[in-house]
């Protein structure tokens, strides 16, 4: 059943994100996804939409709804709190490398640094692995960048 619904998901981001003849963004191409809600409230509440929104070009490893839901009872409601806004920036842009990485740029054990600042490690072995959430769609392109989906929340410094 997750299988389906990954290879339905990947089958729907894979499709052009066209909306009104223009390519759409990396927020908007995931609030279409439908399965981003977590993320989209996250990027919300951390204050980083327009960021995500801008030129770039960005590379997401985003996370879906059911990764957010793997995380320990209360984090996201913690995260989501305005006193916790410095940690969710910190988590969702552990989340985003600059520039624009297809997966064909991809190499095994290379590391890429992210906007947060320090690196995230790929791995090749046993599929794409991003430190250790798999990629369960690639390559979706959006105008500011491309979006990779993960199956779980990385965390700087894990």
């Amino acid at each position: 059943m997750i299988r389906a619904a990954t290879i339905a998901l990947a089958s729907l981001l894979a499709a052009p994100a066209m909306a009104g003849g223009m390519s759409k963004d990396i927020v908007d191409t995931a609030v279409g996804a439908g399965d981003f809600n977590t993320l989209v409230a996250a990027v919300q509440a951390a204050g980083l939409v327009e960021t995500l929104k801008g030129d770039g070009p960005f590379t997401v490893f985003a996370p879906t709804d059911a990764a957010f839901a793997a995380l320990p009872e209360g984090t996201v409601e913690t995260l989501l709190k305005p006193e916790n806004k410095d940690q969710l920036i910190a988590i969702l842009t552990y989340h985003v490398v600059p520039g624009k990485v297809m997966s064909t740029d991809l190499q095994d054990d290379m590391m890429a640094t992210t906007v947060q600042g320090t690196d995230i490690m790929i791995d090749l072995d046993n599929g794409v692995m991003i430190n250790d959430a798999s990629v369960a769609a690639a390559d979706i392109a959006a105008s500011n960048g491309v979006i990779h989906v993960i199956d779980k929340v990385i965390l700087p410094g894990s």
